[in-house]
């Protein structure tokens, strides 16, 4: 018979090697989420007792049962979330039984916190869609398990919750099912398991339940024990995004990361994925010291023979399976953002792993119908739909389709203006455009070009509301340098709307589109070493802070017209105003569409009180200032 110490250390040692389950629970408002999840932890003795006091007093101040225990408020902490009976944060619990680790991620089922759910599920192995049974499915069920299908969870297990409540009926039981299952025929789930349950009286929740003896399967718990999960990582392509170069002293050189995927040991090659530069792993620094191998999940600091460039947001990989690289790809977006759409070729912040780039989305190709799947065209995402986008960044990323990889085929999208998250993505496949068309190196340039005109190439960027004097101001300073000898040409609003943007209307889409374009034509004429005169309302900062970005350093210089909308409207010189006051004409901005004031112009003119030509004067005087003119 061993001794009480092997026996304690073989204890400690199985608990330690149990399996870990992920799982997400989520469905619509008042599905019951939460009151599963602390059911699941009161049967299984995963509270504590000053916790359950705690309960047990919350229950009698902010619970739904009377003068039971309401589980829900073990997750639901949000002091707003007791008040309002609604989940509102992603909450974690953790529970263990003898077989399996289980960490749960309670999110929320009201429409606005869609993002909430999208977070909880990206790495989880397992969703429990709650259906209450007397509503059947409704959208939120619907596109919470959309949403699941595009983050590649294979499992689902369909908990029929609050049976009790039509009298434990597997007629209503089966309906619900094959409503459900008829929805989610095209999702590609590897397995749906269905269980009628009361998440309040614990039926079918840990054990099985005498009220429902038309149900053989398992309860949930011991579903949620026996559902296999691949922890293999050898099958698995090695991935290490990079997140800083460690150089503590001239001799050590290290990547520090984590292991995305598959597993890397001493005297592995592996490459650069940018670069193609390759090398071997000659020493795995890890938190216990050095190791042989490192796995999936690991944080170490990896060492190569030889010094190749590898900077923070690269990715190393096996020389076998190397992932792809372009500043170009198809990718499903979920739209967040409840304050602002997502436009074609407004600018974003892309952020990968340990990669920020800025990037761009160029094509809306379509949104995705939740109820019905149907792909229907459309200009913009609103908040929580989704849709398909092309998606170009800044400089290429090393990637992978996300059903290949979830770490190296996800990204958030950040609004550049407010810093704020607006999409959750997952690359389809990278876009192979253009491969054959490359910079052609020239022998003159455009610095050679404007020094011949005695001035640097700039473009003038005159913005503000109809009617404020954009145009006339840039005619004037537009006389002025050609009277000096100064080679200039004006991009004009209405002027450009006859040819190259007759296509584009004014939806905020078409503003986007509008500047984009009006953007890249500038940058075209500056490479001529012409000092670009540019009149446009350009309602938007994104937009404009696009534009800059475009150009070099030094050479866009952002003029704001401040004309107050009073006296805009006042003026009124082509009647368009009266038309939009009226109502005769839409999308008219700064009567019913915004117009955001730069916050920080490079010139600001403001022009009550003020002479055209004293305006246009102070502009050209700040342009000998800065060099732009000789």
């Amino acid at each position: 018979m061993a001794a009480p110490e092997s026996r304690v250390l073989d204890l400690l040692a199985a608990r330690e090697n149990r399996s870990q389950l992920r799982i997400v629970t989520c469905g619509s408002v008042d599905d019951g989420k939460s009151t599963l999840i602390g059911r699941l932890l009161y049967d299984t003795r995963a509270i504590l007792e000053d916790q359950l006091q705690t309960l047990e007093k919350d229950s009698r101040v902010h619970g739904t049962d009377g003068d039971n225990i309401d589980f829900a408020l073990l997750v639901d902490g949000l002091e707003a979330e007791r008040e309002q009976g609604i989940t509102i944060d992603v909450a974690y619990r953790f529970l263990s039984t003898p077989s399996r680790h289980f960490i749960i991620a309670d999110t929320p089922g009201h429409e606005q916190y869609t993002r909430n759910m999208a977070t909880g599920a990206s790495t989880a192995d397992v969703a429990i869609v709650l259906i209450d049974a007397r509503r059947g499915v409704l959208t939120q069920t619907r596109r919470h398990s959309h949403i699941a299908s595009l983050l590649g969870i294979p499992n689902i297990v369909l908990a029929v919750n609050k049976i009790d409540l039509v009298d434990y009926s597997e007629d209503r039981f089966r309906e619900i099912v094959n409503d459900y299952e008829t929805f989610a025929s095209d999702l590609g789930f590897s397995n749906i398991t269905a269980i009628p349950l009361s998440a309040r009286h614990g039926d079918n929740v840990t054990e099985g339940s005498a009220r429902t003896p038309w149900y053989t399967g398992a309860a949930l718990l011991p579903h949620l024990e026996s559902i296999g999960i691949d922890d293999t990582v050898d099958g698995e392509p090695f991935r290490f995004p990079v997140q800083m170069v460690h150089r503590p002293n001239l001799d050590f050189r290290g990547y520090a990361g984590t292991v995305a995927s598959g597993s890397v040991s001493v005297g592995h090659e592996v490459v650069a994925a940018r670069s193609g530069k390759s090398s071997k792993v000659v020493r795995i620094a890890g938190r216990a010291g050095d190791q042989p191998r490192a796995d999936k999940g690991d944080a170490v600091t990896l060492l190569l023979a030889d010094e190749i460039e590898l900077s923070r947001g690269n990715v190393l990989a096996a020389r076998t399976a190397l992932p792809n690289v372009s500043d170009q790809f198809e990718a499903t977006l979920v739209w967040f953002d409840d304050d602002a759409s997502l436009m074609p070729g407004r600018p974003f912040i892309l952020r990968m792993a340990s990669e920020e780039v800025p990037a761009t989305v160029t094509a809306l190709k379509y949104a995705v119908d939740v109820n019905t799947f149907v792909h229907e065209a459309t200009r913009s995402l609103s908040l929580n739909e989704i849709g398909v986008a092309n998606i170009s960044t800044r400089s290429p990323l090393a990637f992978d389709s996300y059903r290949d990889n979830r770490s190296t085929g996800s990204f958030i999208l950040i609004d550049r203006m407010t810093n704020a998250t607006v999409a959750a993505g997952m690359i389809n496949h990278p876009l192979r455009r253009a491969s054959n068309v490359h910079w052609q190196a020239l022998d003159i340039t455009k610095t050679a070009r404007a020094e011949a005109k005695h001035q640097k190439p700039a473009v003038l960027w005159f913005t503000g509301l109809s009617g404020s004097g954009k145009s006339t101001i840039a005619n004037a300073l537009e006389k002025m340098l050609h009277a000096s000898g100064r080679h200039t040409i004006i991009l004009d609003g209405d002027n450009v709307r006859h040819g190259l943007n007759r296509d584009l209307g004014f939806t905020d889409e078409d503003r986007v589109e509008n500047i984009r374009r009006v953007a890249e034509v500038a940058k075209l004429m500056t490479e001529a070493g012409l000092i670009v005169l540019v009149s446009f309302i350009s309602p938007f900062a994104a937009e404009r802070l696009l534009a800059r970005e475009m150009m070099e350093e030094g050479e866009f210089v952002e003029i704001f017209v401040d004309t107050p909308l009073e006296a805009c409207i006042a003026r009124d010189p082509k009647g368009l105003y009266g038309k939009a006051l009226a109502g005769e004409l839409k999308n008219f901005t700064g009567i019913d569409s915004p117009f955001e004031a730069p916050q920080s112009p490079d010139i600001h003119l403001k022009t009550e009180g003020s002479d055209v030509d004293e305006l246009a004067q102070s502009v050209e005087q700040w342009l000998r200032d800065h060099g732009v003119i000789h």
